[in-house]
């Protein structure tokens, strides 16, 4: 109900195209019931439960009803020149044996019922990963535009206190030009970064379905120096779960196992056939009798049972199971691979986590050291003691410590969450 509730208020704001603010939960939930794909894939889910009714129905009787009617005419005939004939039957066919195709098709049915399942789950588990990726990528943009915000106000007042420099005789017109030229530099950047914030929304949007005019605003998450430098758990011990709760693999497996059913349905075409047909008719023929009289002399029943051996099938059968047998080994393989790819996204996440954490740490040490030396070049260009170029280097060596610093922070959080996703099969975000 709860779901429910959420996944209602979001369509609202959706439809009315007004501002929310959103969470990662609430973008999964609403894409739970608003992704095209995943929709696409609960009908294939659908489709294949008829498909498994349809396997079940082959174990029923076949019944149906056939009439024929004809006119003949003689045109040089010495007797009756036309004639009318009818006949009416009802005929029931059974199969009663068929080489095992027919329970090994419903077991069929039913592993293919269960893999487009887990298809449907491992296409949710893929939009959350991407659901997630987007939404810390829009957490650093947001960042990223505040830093160059500040950037540029720092700048421009720069700028102003050159200008007033320079009116008052104590810079060179080539001072302030310099100093104008870095706050131009510094509001470019800004203009790029909030490009980069809008762009990375109208990726969100894309995911979620969501109409042009809708407006989408993420809840901030915040996290401390503590848990941007958390250890890691042990690979092997990630890569074992990875594994485990992989829905593609499970897939996979069942895939290999219906795959062994293809073998046996495809022997079947060596095995011998039974069937049973039963079937009550009767017939009209005029001139001649009355038509009660005649349709019951010529009421008939009957009752057959057929055995059919295969003999010769140009190679058909033989073919098929050869083909069935390349299906198994080719599924294995399958299985194989993605064992293998999991292994290497593991180890890359693990690899690239670690890499922005020893960045974050280096680049804290960097950003202090670059902001005590932005104010103290500031003070001193104050004073007259530093020239522009001295305090224009200050200036952006500031600016690109935060943002490396930014960029590690956000680097080193997506790892520990993507880690966090193989492990358990979900995520959380604060």
């Amino acid at each position: 109900m709860k779901n429910y509730v959420i996944t209602s208020m979001l369509a609202l704001v959706a439809m009315s195209g007004t501002a929310g603010t959103w969470t990662y939960s609430d973008c999964v939930e609403y894409a739970r019931e608003h992704n095209i794909s995943l929709q696409k894939s609960r009908l294939t889910e659908e489709s294949s439960e008829y498909s498994l009714e349809e396997s079940k129905a082959q174990w029923q009787p076949t019944l149906d009803f056939a009439t024929s009617h004809s006119v003949s005419n003689y045109p040089w005939s010495e007797g009756t020149k036309n004639s009318y004939n009818s006949s009416y039957g009802l005929n029931a066919g059974w199969t009663v044996w068929n080489g095992g195709l027919r329970e090994n098709s419903i077991k069929q049915s039913k592993l293919r019922t269960e893999i487009n399942r887990l298809t449907t789950g491992d296409i949710m588990r893929t939009l959350e990963t991407d659901l997630l990726q987007v939404y810390i990528n829009i957490l650093y943009a947001k960042e990223s535009v505040r830093i160059y915000e500040e950037a540029a106000k720092v700048s421009l007042a720069q700028s102003e206190r050159a200008r007033q420099l320079m009116e008052a005789g104590k810079i060179s017109k080539v001072d302030y030009a310099q100093l104008n030229a870095q706050y131009e530099q510094d509001h470019y950047a800004l203009v790029n970064a909030r490009s980069t914030y809008d762009s990375r929304r109208m990726e969100l949007k894309q995911l979620l379905e969501l109409g042009i005019d809708a407006e989408i605003n993420l809840a901030d998450v915040e996290w401390s120096a503590a848990q941007v430098l958390a250890e890691l758990p042990p690979i092997s011990e990630s890569y074992q779960l990875a594994i485990d709760t992989d829905l593609r693999i499970k897939a996979l497996e069942i895939e290999k196992s219906s795959s062994d059913l293809d073998v046996a349905i495809a022997k079947a075409g060596y095995m011998p056939k039974i069937s049973l047909n039963a079937g009550v008719g009767t017939g009209y023929y005029a001139p001649g009798k009355s038509f009660g009289s005649a349709m019951k002399q010529g009421w008939n029943e009957s009752l057959g049972l057929t055995l059919s051996i295969p003999i010769l099938d140009n190679k058909k059968t033989k073919t098929a199971v050869a083909q069935a047998r390349v299906a198994q080994l080719d599924a294995q393989l399958d299985i194989n691979q993605r064992q293998s790819d999991i292994a290497q996204i593991v180890e890359n996440w693990y690899i690239d986590t670690r890499s922005a954490q020893s960045r974050y740490s280096a680049a804290e040490t960097q950003l202090e050291s670059a902001r005590l030396s932005d104010e103290l070049t500031n003070e001193r260009f104050n004073l007259g003691y530093v020239n522009t170029v001295e305090l224009m280097t200050a200036h952006n060596a500031y600016v690109e410590a935060q943002h490396t610093l930014l960029q590690a922070k956000y680097m080193a959080m997506l790892g520990q969450k993507m880690v966090e996703f193989y492990r358990n099969a979900t995520v959380t975000l604060p």
